[in-house]
């Protein structure tokens, strides 16, 4: 048997350069080949070409060459990717990372440590450590940071404690969310049940962590404009007393429309009720960021978790959710021995225990992509992108409102627009959407509100200029008088 030569390692740049160079090159050939922002053809088309590629055998008995495999599929994937750096793929909170954090994510896989022991990653943990503490700051400018009498100035109704607070790493806001409920349960201890409240627009994750974790279903309260009611929440919180600990959930970015939650009001019931307050902000929280924006968050600090994404308003190839906790004492449920990787008489001479930080042993260190965005854009740099595309999304509902042939739901709030043809009825609508998906011309996505569907428009691309977006009303006008016409 005539032996294979070993493959070269991702930390030799001799073997390393040319490889980026053929990935550069068959990103933009796939890129061309693809033309517009999601391959045309539909799911069966797009399954033949990568079958077509794999040469029919995932697994040969032999292999290629590096170069020709890599080629071929990274030229395959980028001709049949949804694009989101092109402007009119535009369905979802799915946002084109910035160059210089995909390069960093770059460098973290050549590197490769691993987050789960000191010793796989000692530079890492120290990176995450310093920039989750900032992020954290960003969150809870107050808690554990400057005098209590003033933080309680600030919050007369919030119990300000002087514990630190600190952000936990996750792989999105899923994970985040579950983590908040995990800890709100464990906060309680054994025997306690915690009851979660959430509203009709919290995000589907909350159903599937209380079944995860053995909670009860979600009280579900009514969101009649888009948003939690308070005097529902009050009802709700008010018949749930005696029945358990409480956990409300409010939403600062829903996924449909953008809207936020009344946090000031929602966390003032949560204190009169003694109930805690987690927020779910993986859409809105980069507004943090903004001098424009951040109004909008108020009251988020009074939460006791809040969940971030840095993959939506914070232009960072998947992943890089947040979970910020303002009392780090609640992450002692997370504490976990394994002698191979934090030992106690280690823990005891110093070296970090990182197994506290995630519910994940091996884990990437997705914090070296945040940490270089923030070192180079810094708060302003972030914030303009933020105002540049909610600025965007105002320009489109603009565009909207100017056009007899179709009908805004509501001014954004954030970066999302709903519309519709003007007297289309919901099947018109979604076949609108589905053409213009399966010929590749356009991605948008679909939302249900006031009983009837509209399309959806996320704006997260700060490239995206007020010609695309007139582009993609014309496309839909266009669809619209040929579905009527059929």
């Amino acid at each position: 048997m005539r032996a294979e030569p070993t493959p070269p390692l991702a930390t030799d740049p001799t073997a390393l350069r040319p490889l980026l160079e053929t990935v550069l090159t068959a990103l933009q050939e796939g890129a061309a080949a693809r033309g517009g922002p999601i391959p045309p053809g539909g799911p069966d088309a797009v399954t033949a070409r990568v079958r077509e590629a794999l040469g029919g055998a995932p697994l040969p008995e032999t292999g290629t060459t590096p170069e020709a495999a890599l080629h071929t599929l990274t030229r395959t994937l980028a001709e049949g990717a949804a694009d989101p750096s092109h402007p009119l793929c535009a369905a979802h909170l799915h946002t084109p990372p910035l160059a210089l954090a995909a390069a960093a994510d770059l460098a973290a896989s050549v590197l490769n440590p691993s987050m789960d022991s000191w010793d796989q990653a000692p530079a890492a943990s120290a990176l995450e450590a310093l920039v989750t503490e900032a992020l954290a700051r960003e969150v809870y400018p107050q808690t554990g940071h400057t005098p209590d009498a003033r933080a309680a100035e600030a919050h007369p109704h919030t119990e300000i404690t002087r514990h630190t607070s600190t952000t936990l790493v996750t792989t999105g806001g899923t994970e985040s969310n579950q983590l908040a409920l995990l800890l709100a349960r464990q906060r309680h201890g054994p025997g306690h049940t915690v009851q979660t409240v959430v509203g009709a627009n919290a995000h589907h994750s909350f159903h599937r962590a209380a079944w995860l974790l053995g909670l009860p279903e979600p009280v579900t309260v009514p969101t009649p404009n888009g948003t939690l009611d308070p005097v529902a929440l009050d009802e709700a919180l008010t018949d749930l007393h005696g029945h358990g600990s409480l956990l409300v959930v409010a939403t600062a970015g829903t996924t449909d429309t953008g809207r936020i939650d009344p946090l000031p009001e929602i966390a003032d019931l949560c204190d009169a009720h003694h109930a805690d307050l987690h927020v779910d902000a993986a859409y809105g929280g980069p507004l943090l960021f903004s001098d424009t924006h951040r109004h909008l968050l108020a009251g988020l600090d009074r939460a006791r978790t809040v969940t971030l994404d840095l993959h939506k308003l914070g232009w960072q190839p998947v992943a890089a959710g947040l979970l910020a906790v303002r009392d780090a004492n609640d992450l002692t449920a997370l504490s976990h021995t394994a002698d191979y990787l934090n030992a106690p008489d280690d823990t005891e001479a110093g070296l970090p225990d990182l197994l506290g930080r995630s519910l994940r042993t091996t884990r990437r260190p997705d914090i070296l992509k945040i940490a270089v965005t923030l070192r180079a854009l810094g708060r302003n740099g972030l914030g303009a992108l933020v105002d540049q595309v909610c600025a965007l999304a105002h320009h489109l509902a603009d565009l909207v409102e100017k056009s007899p042939g179709l009908q805004l739901y509501e001014r954004p709030t954030l970066t999302t627009v709903l519309f519709r043809p003007t007297d289309a009825d919901d099947t018109t609508v979604a076949a609108v959407r589905r053409t213009l998906l399966t010929e590749g011309r356009a991605v948008l996505g679909r939302a249900h509100e006031d009983g009837r569907l509209w399309l959806k428009v996320t704006l997260l691309n700060p490239h995206t200029t007020p010609g695309d977006l007139e582009q993609l009303l014309t496309l839909v006008e266009a669809q619209t008088e040929g579905s009527t016409d059929r």
